[in-house]
């Protein structure tokens, strides 16, 4: 027998304010399930982690179009098949392209709504929910807690391209970061970084308001023999935990998809990601 394909339709938002005060469209991908119990909207990793980790995003919104829950996809102001460029990109845009995609979501498709992210696209997606105080279901790939940290390792890149001494390399950070503080963009591993975005990203933690009235899933790959998440995870889920949010966090034995050197998968991560879906119904 034949696997019956999900369905999966191609169209842009109408265009977003950029950082230069350009409009422009998002494109977005809808997955559909055959009878829908609610709608996931993914927000993406940054930069070349988007790349590596488009397999994986595809084949996990086959497996939930299978369960039953469409999966919409956004690519941010920037970013993949959206309009503009990447130095178009801020980090108002970005969380207002998941505004957006709410909105969307919320007025054309039917059920509850869950909030999917992978990587940085957890802070863009808890900044935004800080925001709006929108309160959904979360599922959390490989989530980056620190926004600060997470750039500097983004930055890193150029000095480890450029083969500079440490010496240079500490020397080419500062350079850099005091370009982003003149309000310059830099270009970095073949992206050009806006300081709009970079100061949003600096800024951002991970972290949702008290009492956090839904569910939250948190993943983190890594090799077979670990059996708990990060002290860094694990300190978020305490705290979590004892704010009166119902959130749980499992390590799932796999590869790092998004940053390997070859496209690599993770079925594990989908299928615990189905399970909790499951719970999420």
């Amino acid at each position: 027998m034949t696997a019956i394909l999900p369905r999966r339709e191609a169209f842009f938002l109408p265009g977003g304010a950029t950082a230069g005060g350009r409009f422009c469209p998002r494109f977005c991908l809808l997955t559909r399930a055959e009878a829908p119990r609610g709608t996931v909207i993914f927000v993406h990793a940054f930069a070349e982690e988007m790349n590596k980790s488009r397999r994986m995003v595809a084949l996990a919104a086959a497996a939930f179009a299978g369960c039953g829950w469409n999966t919409l996809q956004v690519d941010l102001t920037g970013c993949g098949d959206s309009d503009g460029d990447f130095g178009d990109a801020s980090w108002a845009a970005w969380k207002g392209d998941l505004q957006d995609a709410w909105a969307w979501a919320a007025e054309h498709l039917s059920g509850p709504l869950v909030l999917w992210s992978l990587r940085s696209g957890a802070l863009v997606l808890s900044d935004w929910l800080r925001a709006s105080g929108v309160v959904a279901p979360l599922l959390l790939w490989q989530p980056v807690a620190n926004g600060r940290q997470h750039l500097t390792q983004f930055l890193r890149l150029k000095a480890a391209g450029e083969m500079l001494a440490d010496a240079d390399a500490k020397a080419s950070m500062e350079a850099i970061r005091a370009s982003l503080q003149a309000g310059d963009a830099v270009e970095i591993a073949g992206y050009s970084l806006s300081a709009a975005l970079a100061s949003g990203m600096e800024a951002a933690t991970l972290s949702l308001p008290a009492a956090y009235g839904a569910p939250v899933a948190a993943f983190e790959v890594g090799p077979p023999d670990r059996t708990e998440v990060s002290p860094a995870l694990r300190v978020l889920v305490e705290r979590w935990s004892k704010a009166g949010v119902q959130v749980r966090a499992e390590a799932v034995a796999g590869p790092a998809f998004w940053q390997t050197q070859e496209i690599e998968l993770c079925p594990g991560l989908i299928e615990a990601s189905v399970r909790v879906l499951e719970d999420f119904s």
